[in-house]
């Protein structure tokens, strides 16, 4: 069963009819991690608006626990938890009147559906007294998907929950992410980190409002069409500058503390040319070395073709 469903979603704004959102369409499955993967600007926020209701599409159609985005919106409403980017909460309220209050809005309390925010709750409880704009980045995140569960929704929306937030935290987060799966609600989380969508089921690349790709981790690092080589010098900047000359270079960009490279045609004869080329353009201690490729150079692969 869907639990989510776009068909050619179009969302323009101001006078000139900026687009944000281009013939989107995807599906996510019932109970699944999905992932909505792209720098910022991509086009993540306002999906996750028109998916709950916030927003209208200028074209195309959207459903959410197969009602439609337009039509059963009420029923929608109540049915889903969102977590949006910037954190949206009553700041002048404390941790435990926050809960208090998204339970009342949706004619619930805290202690109806305590076993699903159990786990995230006892790790705010100390600071329950405390104010919501007093916590931590990390607190406040778990706060909010707290306040996001608290109605026991089906589908649950999280934009960039991640974002601005300690690498123990995210990791933290990534984890409560796994165990509310377990209980069969659908997820779909956008995120600009790329290492981060190697923990959904699937994820759609999304770029400038445009699908770049849909499928599971695997399999997109899987369909990357070249061997990937990790590459570094005594002179990176050089190195860069001469890689892009290269008349057998497909593709080089920085990564890190190397250069990912990848030639038009790889064998053992242009490797072994590429390094003597170098060579001569007094480039020292040269490493080269064949890598798997991760989602990012995916990514820009695709943003490439």
């Amino acid at each position: 069963m869907r639990a989510v469903t776009l068909h050619n979603i179009t969302k323009t704004y101001g006078k000139e009819k900026k687009v944000a959102v281009d013939d989107v369409s995807f599906d996510v499955n019932q109970g699944e991690l999905f992932g909505l993967i792209g720098p910022d600007g991509a086009g993540k926020t306002s999906i996750f608006r028109i998916l709950t209701t916030l927003l209208l599409a200028d074209k195309g159609a959207a459903t959410v626990d197969g009602f439609d985005v337009v039509k059963g919106y009420k029923k929608i409403r109540n049915r889903v938890g969102y977590m949006p980017g910037k954190f949206s909460l009553y700041q002048d309220l404390s941790v435990e009147e926050n809960l208090n209050f998204f339970a009342t809005v949706f004619e619930t309390t805290i202690e109806e559906n305590y076993d699903l925010v159990k786990d995230i709750y006892i790790q705010i409880e100390p600071f329950k007294k405390r104010r919501a704009g007093k916590l931590s980045g990390g607190m406040k995140q778990k706060l909010a998907l707290c306040c996001a569960l608290i109605h026991k929704p089906t589908v649950l929306f999280l934009d960039e929950p991640t974002t601005g937030v300690d690498p123990v935290s995210r990791k933290e987060f990534w984890e409560m992410l796994k165990r509310l799966k377990q209980q069969n609600i659908t997820i779909v989380v956008s995120t600009p980190y790329m290492d981060e969508a190697s923990l959904c089921d699937r994820i759609a690349l999304i770029q400038t409002g445009k699908i770049l790709s849909i499928d599971t981790p695997e399999n997109i690092i899987g369909s990357y069409p070249e061997q990937l080589y990790k590459i570094k010098s005594g002179n990176m900047f050089g190195l860069l500058k001469d890689l892009n000359i290269y008349p057998l270079t497909s593709g080089c960009y920085t990564f890190g503390e190397y250069m990912h490279l990848s030639l038009t045609s790889d064998t053992e004869q242009n490797r072994t040319a590429l390094l003597n080329y170098l060579i001569t353009k007094g480039h020292t201690n040269i490493e080269m070395a064949p890598i798997t490729p991760a989602i990012e150079d995916c990514f820009i692969k695709l943003l490439k073709n």
